[in-house]
């Protein structure tokens, strides 16, 4: 999985950008075709916010979370983003 990772309002870290890349990609095993990542981290006042958009063959999904902290924010995000994975290859299963 390709993976871009933006910093907004944030001062860009590497540790950040390696903990995004390691939860993405144990997502990248349920993808059937190779995919793109663009996530973005930023801070507004005390929100952390995390958006991550993921784009494939037939794939287009969104996910946007905001917390108190930035790690459980990617964690949540990531989590969103699973479960929405694992609906969207059920749902394709079914259609087809």
């Amino acid at each position: 999985m390709q993976i871009s990772v933006t910093f907004k309002n944030l001062d860009p870290s590497d540790h950040l950008k390696s903990y995004v890349q390691n939860k993405l990609d144990k997502l990248d095993k349920l993808l059937d075709n190779p995919a793109e990542a663009n996530v973005v981290l930023s801070v507004e006042k005390i929100r952390h916010i995390a958006e991550i958009k993921i784009i494939g063959d037939r794939l287009n999904i969104n996910c946007r979370e905001k917390t108190n902290d930035m790690y459980s924010s990617i964690d949540m995000a990531v989590d969103k983003l699973e479960k929405q994975i694992k609906k969207n290859k059920w749902c394709s299963r079914i259609i087809n």
